[in-house]
């Protein structure tokens, strides 16, 4: 059975707020395996568990057809809500029964959100709606990242590191998927014509604001307010007030480089 983690309309709206698009190596990834299997220019392109858009908006700038699902009606509300490319339309759908007729997709991609599904029932969906020749790019990112600003990138990646392993606590049993570098989901993709690449870096933009927006939409923290409000509010105020003072700045509107390890299984049927 899915995971149903993103459904309140509080959480989406943080989500779309402060979650991050697939950043320039990863789409360019995407895009060269495309390049080389022949897949463009493809008919329709499907973007499965797209929460509140970010992904979709990515793939609706190269390719004339992109339909995001999601499970949750809050998330795609806040993607309907975003500005985008009239290319662009959005269902509400869990990943295990798209309303797709056989054979008629010919790009399907997730982006962080595979380990939340029901894998062995969405890869028989990915098998049924996949055209032949078609393809598949299910990406995440990791809990590999890391702060750079000035010569105090160090001690910002450790405070950052700190908040996270205080969330890890609560995180939910699919995040092994995550921290296996979505082995089980290469495994489970049943084209043979697969592979799995573990090594894609991206630098996002952000500002103090923005990494603390991050931690604040991710599952865990989710998790960690039902459970403790107070501590996990102050969690990421804490956590705010250390990064300004490791920058020697007041503005947590002051830029930072996040970067962030990617995870790509990509597969052609």
């Amino acid at each position: 059975m899915a995971t149903q983690m993103f459904e309140g309309r509080g959480h989406a709206a943080v989500y779309q707020k402060y979650r991050f698009a697939p950043g320039k190596e990863l789409q360019q990834t995407i895009l060269g395996y495309l390049q080389e299997k022949r897949v463009n220019p493809a008919e329709l392109v499907v973007d499965v568990g797209c929460g509140s858009g970010q992904g979709t908006r990515f793939l609706a700038e190269h390719f004339k057809k992109v339909v995001g699902t999601d499970i949750s009606k809050a998330q795609i509300q806040e993607a309907r809500d975003a500005p985008s490319l009239p290319s662009v339309s959005y269902l509400v759908c869990p990943a295990e029964e798209l309303p797709f007729e056989n054979a008629s997709v010919d790009l399907l991609t997730s982006f962080t959100a595979a380990h939340w599904f029901d894998i062995e029932k969405f890869m028989r969906e990915v098998n049924r709606v996949v055209k032949p020749g078609g393809c598949v790019a299910i990406s995440t990112y990791t809990v590999d990242m890391s702060l750079r600003y000035g010569n105090c990138s160090e001690k910002l990646t450790k405070v950052f590191r700190e908040a996270w392993d205080q969330l890890l606590k609560y995180s939910h049993e699919r995040v092994k998927l995550v921290l296996e570098d979505y082995k089980g989901i290469f495994e489970a993709l049943p084209f043979p014509d697969k592979k799995r690449i573990t090594d894609i870096f991206d630098k996002i933009p952000m500002t103090v604001a923005g990494v603390v927006g991050y931690l604040e939409s991710a599952s865990p923290y989710q998790a960690f307010m039902r459970n403790d409000p107070e501590a996990a509010k102050s969690l990421l105020q804490e956590t705010e007030k250390r990064m300004l003072e490791i920058m020697g700045v007041s503005s947590y509107e002051t830029p930072v480089e996040f970067w962030v390890r990617h995870v790509c299984v990509l597969g052609c049927k």
